[in-house]
């Protein structure tokens, strides 16, 4: 190892980290509560212990260079290390202590904070750090390993990965109340395909998924509107934009309300699963594994969960 790399601080790296992160100086002092010429002397001291440099300005855009990214990989490495070595010495204090990362595709969100806050319940000490994110940004994760944990439904078949499926995720068509489709006893999905369709955006696993079905099933909607999310899909569809195929989870307090209608609709719902997902053969902290065991043992909560949402 270079001599100069054993000068590292980790104070320098906490630094480089925030600068990489928000890809500002001036943002990075706001995070660190540093003023911006101490950001810059941090910058300048690890650019010369490396003897590379580390950013590239193109325009007013700062870009990492090819050390800087190295370095990232390595000083994430690094700070998962440490993060697991605090878990370990609170596992042997008797509590468990730490930081759960972990990253969910966005229709997951509506699910995930009950069941975290059961686990929490059983180990009250443990914090989150969660990350919101559509399919194509989770798999992306998934190869950056940046997170302990991800949850998903359309698992990657071309990447090493443990996946555990535990609870379910259907897909229904919905409308606003007072629909002409709401007063039918039972469609086929070809006859929701007169009216405009409201669909995510591209990478959305939801999407995806959809697209898939309707090929599948050989229906094609001429008209779609595409929303970047699933709350702006249900106040399109009660604004009267259009239909929407979404998770039950997305819709759950409308449906109760009255203020959508579950169409009744012969090939629907579609189902999938949520499960969990890590890297083949990587070490899972502490905390990571405690929440993996809580959510493989405890299928009380998962039947209350589907209860809530499913019912």
């Amino acid at each position: 190892m270079r001599k100069a790399l054993s000068r590292l601080t980790l104070r320098q790296l906490q630094v480089f980290r925030a600068v990489c992160e928000s890809r500002s100086y001036s943002r990075a002092a706001e995070e660190m509560a540093l003023s911006q010429p101490a950001v810059s002397l941090q910058m300048r001291q690890l650019e010369e212990l490396l003897g590379q440099p580390l950013f590239d300005y193109q325009g007013r855009q700062l870009h990492l260079t090819a050390a800087a990214e190295a370095l990232q990989a390595a000083s994430r490495d690094l700070f998962a290390r440490l993060e697991v070595l605090d878990m370990q010495l609170s596992d042997l204090a008797g509590s468990l202590q730490g930081q759960l990362n972990l990253a969910l595709e966005s229709s997951a969100k509506y699910m995930l904070p009950h069941l975290f806050a059961a686990f929490r319940r059983a180990y009250p000490e443990v914090g989150l750090q969660l990350a919101v994110v559509n399919h194509a940004q989770a798999v992306r994760r998934l190869g950056q390993s940046r997170d302990d944990l991800l949850i998903m439904t359309q698992v990657p078949t071309d990447m090493a990965l443990d996946f555990y499926p535990f609870l379910s995720n259907p897909i229904i068509a919905v409308a606003a109340a007072g629909h002409p489709l709401c007063a039918a006893s039972s469609l086929s999905l070809a006859d929701l395909s007169g009216y405009p369709l409201l669909v995510r955006e591209v990478g959305s696993g939801t999407r995806r998924a959809c697209e898939e079905y309707c090929q599948q099933k050989r229906v094609r909607f001429a008209q779609q509107l595409e929303i970047g999310s699933s709350e702006a899909q249900c106040e399109g569809v009660l604004a009267g934009l259009g239909l929407a195929l979404l998770p039950r989870h997305a819709v759950q307090r409308e449906l109760a309300s009255g203020l959508l209608c579950q169409l009744p609709v012969q090939e629907l719902p579609l189902q999938r699963s949520w499960c969990l997902v890590s890297q083949r053969g990587r070490q899972l902290s502490p905390v990571a594994r405690a929440f993996a065991d809580f959510i493989q043992q405890r299928r009380d909560v998962l039947a209350a969960l589907e209860q809530r949402f499913n019912a």
